[in-house]
């Protein structure tokens, strides 16, 4: 692959996963290796038991879950940071080691926002990632610092959301 280029899908409308999962299966449809690595959720997403049928497509395990956080007030937040934080750095150096060609980052922006991550960390990374290799990052509100080193922003923006309407997250389609 040539030069790899950094993605971001953001803003509040649905579908940022749902895009990042499909350029993933674009990549392993074409004979690419592709890394999932995702923040702030669980192992309950329906795209998670097609991809894991997918070849060329290894999907990091959350192995520890934390519940939605808003905020450091939320007591878990601790625990999230340093399991996430981990997490990152573990996907790091799975890329650094090995051959792949696209690295999903599932929710990172929302994990940055939250302070979860530290964004000086992710920033270092990106700058220093393998010449050939092609990140996405998603979630809403991507730093500043993070956008300014992407080729591509595409924001989702909503537009009318069945949720405003009471309407949970149904399974198959949110999840």
């Amino acid at each position: 692959m040539a030069k790899g280029l950094i993605h971001i899908y953001c803003g509040d409308g649905k579908g940022k996963t749902t895009a990042a999962t499909g350029l993933a299966v674009r990549a392993a449809g074409t004979g690419r290796n592709v890394l999932i690595a995702r923040f702030l959720k669980n192992e309950h997403s329906g795209e998670l038991n097609a991809l894991r049928k997918i070849g060329g497509i290894r999907i990091l395990p959350i192995e520890k879950e934390f519940g939605f956080i808003r905020n450091k007030e939320n007591p878990v937040w601790q625990q999230a940071a340093d399991y996430y934080q981990a997490y990152f750095e573990e996907a790091v150096r799975l890329v650094l080691e090995d051959d792949w060609d696209l690295l999903v980052l599932d929710e990172i922006n929302a994990a940055i926002s939250l302070e979860i991550l530290d964004v000086t960390r992710v920033v270092q990374f990106l700058k220093q990632k393998p010449e050939h290799l092609e990140v996405v990052l998603t979630g809403r509100n991507p730093a500043p610092e993070i956008a300014e080193l992407a080729d591509y922003i595409s924001e989702i923006r909503k537009i009318r959301h069945p949720f405003d309407a009471g309407i949970t997250a149904r399974e198959g389609i949110e999840f």
